[in-house]
């Protein structure tokens, strides 16, 4: 086992806010994402699928891309937290405190934000591969879009426990909006994607 896999799993573990369901969410994207290249890799090369040989070179690269991406967002929702801690701090009989722990919500959405729209894009290469990817490695396809789906759902949950609590609720209520949008994109593909690779290996869609 990695040791940074290791103190990751300490940290998120722990009695810390960060690493926290941001973060978790991020790595289980970018998990999904490497099987999907992983699949890109076995698939690349193969006579039985030349005729999709230039489609998983541009896969290739980007599913390195952006499970590096989904990486580097774990400490983003980390960093983005900080405001948030700090404003929480703040007593609340001092008059700048609504505005700081306003702006500290907006920003702790942001990273959470990003992860959803990193995952959108994970989400169009599960669909590609469901139909393009080895068939020996099908299996696997349905593995990644299950932690897509799965990263999407905890991803959203880190903005919702903030736009609750913001008193803009104009800004509050379209960020949500925005969000559920891309969450039901991504759950309706993977989903839909996983139960038919159950049903081709024999198995039952969830």
């Amino acid at each position: 086992m990695d040791k940074d896999i290791d103190v990751f799993i300490e940290k998120l573990a722990s009695n810390s806010p960060t690493p926290g369901g941001g973060g978790a969410s991020s790595l289980v994207g970018a998990v999904g994402t490497a099987l999907l290249a992983m699949v890109a890799n076995l698939t690349t090369g193969k006579k039985k699928y030349v005729q999709y040989q230039e489609d998983i070179d541009v896969i290739l690269v980007r599913t390195k891309e952006i499970a590096g991406r989904l990486l580097e967002l774990i400490d983003e929702d980390a960093e983005a937290f900080e405001p948030l801690a700090k404003a929480y701090g703040i007593p609340k009989d001092n008059p700048g405190r609504d505005l700081m722990l306003e702006d500290a919500l907006k920003t702790a959405s942001s990273a959470p934000f990003k992860i959803l729209e990193t995952l959108e894009e994970a989400a169009d290469i599960v669909v590609e591969l469901g139909t393009k990817g080895s068939k020996l490695a099908i299996s696997d396809v349905g593995c990644a879009a299950t932690m897509i789906s799965a990263a999407a759902k905890g991803a959203v949950m880190n903005i919702y426990i903030n736009t609750k609590l913001m008193q803009d609720r104009g800004y509050a209520d379209d960020l949500n909006e925005r969000s559920i949008r891309i969450v039901r994109n991504i759950t309706a593909r993977c989903d839909d994607v996983y139960d038919v690779i159950a049903e081709s290996l024999g198995g039952t869609p969830a």
